[in-house]
């Protein structure tokens, strides 16, 4: 009896051990703070309400791109982030509009409007990356504009956050210097389409510089909220490549912040502590030379 009530107990402690959510900081690498969120007297997320739903989260960084960019700098040059010690990687999106989603690959006053961005900086410090971008047709990845700025990209020693299918990923970078041997690209969504795992697992050796962003990803997790097991060993197979992310791309998303956050820390819970903190904090840091908190 003694004997059978002590391994009832080891055995609830370790299930129990098994359940726990990951506790350690967050890096969010897919935030959005676009012009709808924080413009106008009435805004409904002012910097003060998105800094108090990252702390309550424990995300300690974030990579920002709005549209227009204008968001991102206000984020850069908050006192309130910084009391907060939150650091913000600021990227330049390319879009100053909701029309430039459609056409910014073919549009020359983009690349300008990059330029000139890279040229302004922000109060964080320079810009760091590019994007997010979409393409909503893999073929336009062979737009006049969308070659240009895979090149400035890997000259500049830029991070790109892309939004795009599997065929998209090779012909971007087929465009740079390296044949994508040096760009380093965040795969937003790892591919919101839902390319195969084995598809993902063949870009990720093809090109040692891409990454995989995981918000919206069709068939991430399963029973639990845990990940499934296809990805979970994928994930095993390359802890350095995964980050997590709100994609906080309509006001709505930042009403459901807590209930993100809260599903990343329980599927990392139930990785291996090294590879659950690689994924929440480690990537990132590295990727942008971040201290660690």
């Amino acid at each position: 009896m003694r004997h059978a009530l002590l391994l009832a107990c080891a055995l609830g402690l370790t299930l129990a051990a098994q359940a726990a959510d990951y506790g350690g900081p967050l890096f969010d690498a897919h935030l959005h703070y676009n012009g709808e969120a924080w413009q106008g007297g009435s805004a409904p997320h002012p910097v003060s309400d998105v800094i108090e739903r990252l702390r309550r989260n424990g995300v300690r960084g974030a990579l920002s791109n709005s549209r227009p960019n204008d968001g991102t700098r206000t984020l850069a040059a908050s006192r309130e982030v910084r009391a907060a010690g939150v650091t913000v990687v600021p990227f330049v999106r390319l879009y100053r509009n909701r029309d430039d989603y459609t056409n910014w690959f073919r549009d020359p006053t983009i690349y300008e409007m990059v330029e000139a961005e890279l040229a302004r900086g922000t109060a964080a410090g320079p810009y760091r990356g590019l994007g997010e971008f979409h393409l909503y047709d893999s073929a336009n990845a062979d737009g006049a504009i969308a070659r240009r700025l895979m090149v400035l990209a890997e000259e500049r020693d830029l991070v790109v956050l892309a939004h795009v299918d599997d065929v998209a990923i090779d012909k971007l970078m087929a465009h740079t210097p390296s044949k994508g041997q040096k760009l380093r690209l965040i795969w937003a969504h790892t591919g919101i389409g839902g390319a195969p795992v084995e598809r993902v697992d063949q870009l990720f050796a093809r090109y040692p510089q891409l990454m995989g962003e995981l918000s919206y990803r069709p068939g991430l997790t399963c029973d639990g909220g845990k990940l499934c097991p296809p990805w979970r060993q994928l994930v095993l197979k390359y802890p350095g490549r995964f980050m997590i992310g709100s994609d906080t791309w309509v006001n709505q998303r930042w009403l459901y912040y807590d209930e993100l956050m809260k599903g990343y820390r329980t599927w990392l819970g139930d990785l291996p502590e090294d590879v659950a903190r690689r994924i929440a904090w480690d990537n990132a840091a590295t990727l942008f030379k971040l201290q660690t908190p």
